[in-house]
């Protein structure tokens, strides 16, 4: 690894990141700023891409292509299906799909167009540094499928379609696109969310709340395991 990359999705998901570094040059790009800073000797480029597939591809693109980095770590709060996932609860994804995509009409199934696959699975060796991070800090972390889609998703009837159809345990708006490009690129990477909402309450109430302390959560516990990568 010479150069990381460490992408959220909004703002209030990297603040808590940016907040353990001091000297940081801010280089704007595709109409988004790019935040570049030292650690420990490793060069880190950090950016939130806004919501969305679209922007995150772009970002993750523009960090592997333009920036040079050859790993990338996601750090977001996402939205939990799976009834043993909590708000705060951390979830590592082993594989990702696209629940949006949908050429069924054709015959194919959901998630998957001609040429792409309906799950993109995620670096194996991240996760085990991740889940190594996680037991020797005590910390409980589940593994397991995030499904993306360009819709912030509060019916319980989609939800349920989402889980039955691609047994997923959390939702939100990025990680597969950020998926789909690094496993095209060959660049290593990983995706962690820490839960914000779940399926049995009313999203809209609890989104902003609990924003800002899960996306902490999940700040602390990126910036330990890239402490486990320089080891």
């Amino acid at each position: 690894m010479n150069k990381l990359a460490i992408m959220g999705a909004m703002e209030e998901e990297i603040e808590p990141l940016l907040a353990h570094f001091d000297n940081v040059n801010v280089v704007e790009f595709a109409n988004n700023k790019y935040y570049e800073v030292s650690y420990k000797g490793l060069d880190i480029v950090i950016a939130y891409s806004k919501i969305g597939k679209v922007f995150a591809s772009l970002t993750a693109t523009t960090m592997i292509e333009k920036f040079g980095c050859d790993t990338l770590l996601f750090s977001g709060v996402a939205g939990g299906i799976n009834p043993e996932l909590n708000i705060g609860d951390l979830i590592i994804a082993n594989k990702l799909c696209q629940h949006d995509l949908d050429i069924t009409a054709f015959g194919h199934p959901h998630g998957y167009v001609p040429g792409g696959n309906v799950f993109v699975e995620t670096t194996k060796e991240l996760n085990d540094i991740a889940k190594k991070v996680a037991s020797n800090n005590g910390m409980k972390v589940i593994e397991g499928t995030i499904a993306t889609g360009d819709q912030f998703v509060h019916s319980s009837e989609r939800k349920d379609f989402i889980q039955s159809t691609f047994n997923a345990d959390a939702l939100e708006m990025e990680g597969a696109s950020v998926a789909v490009v690094c496993d095209a690129l060959n660049i290593p990477f990983f995706i962690l969310r820490a839960i914000s909402d779940t399926a049995d309450m009313d999203a809209g109430f609890d989104f902003d709340e609990f924003l800002k302390s899960s996306a902490k959560n999940s700040a602390d516990y990126l910036i330990k395991i890239v402490d486990e990568l320089l080891k």
